[in-house]
């Protein structure tokens, strides 16, 4: 049976990632709705997107997922929903690792943005249905038309969230393989 050893600089960049992740996730700008809840353009999204094509799913989502949590953490708006968004942010890590580890060749740039709109996708259909379920029927005690109100007050800014993800997460992802190789460091 093979032993696999998770080596210090995984759990070193796992941790700084969700660190990243929780810094991203400060810089936002928090737009009230008027139906039962907020919205928010913010950078943590990037990061999420970054935990996956740097680290894999696994550490990637975690990476994403322990930093969202965090985020949540300091906020009493969002502290009792933190396991639904370390699971929630945490897919997003993990889908964007999945599909830039697809390939064996080195990540590309379009590679890493399919990753990235992976994530985003699959974030943005786990956020939108907490939103309704979770934020619309039950928190709020909407009707199901209203909760769907909250779901469409809210996807402005989850696209813009996602597109901004799918620009920059990959050229940041590149230029940190690219000076890692050159130092012969090894994320993998």
């Amino acid at each position: 049976m093979e032993k696999k050893i998770i080596s210090t600089r995984k759990v070193v960049l796992t941790a700084l990632l969700a660190a990243l992740t929780f810094v991203g996730s400060w810089l936002r700008i928090t737009l009230p709705l008027s139906i039962g809840d907020t919205t928010s353009f913010h950078l943590g999204n990037i990061m999420c997107a970054l935990s996956g094509l740097l680290l894999g799913p696994w550490y990637g989502g975690l990476a994403a997922g322990i930093g969202s949590a965090l985020f949540d953490l300091t906020d009493p708006r969002f502290i009792s929903d933190i396991w639904i968004t370390f699971l929630t942010k945490g897919a997003y890590g993990l889908a964007a690792g999945f599909v830039a580890r697809s390939g064996k060749n080195p990540l590309t740039h379009a590679r890493a943005a399919a990753a990235t709109a992976a994530g985003a996708v699959v974030y943005a259909a786990l956020y939108l249905a907490k939103s309704y379920f979770v934020t619309g029927l039950l928190e709020s005690g909407l009707t199901p038309e209203g909760a769907l109100l909250v779901v469409i007050g809210k996807l402005p800014a989850t696209i813009f969230n996602a597109v901004v993800a799918i620009v920059f997460a990959p050229i940041l992802a590149l230029a940190i393989r690219k000076a890692l190789d050159r130092n012969h460091l090894s994320v993998d």
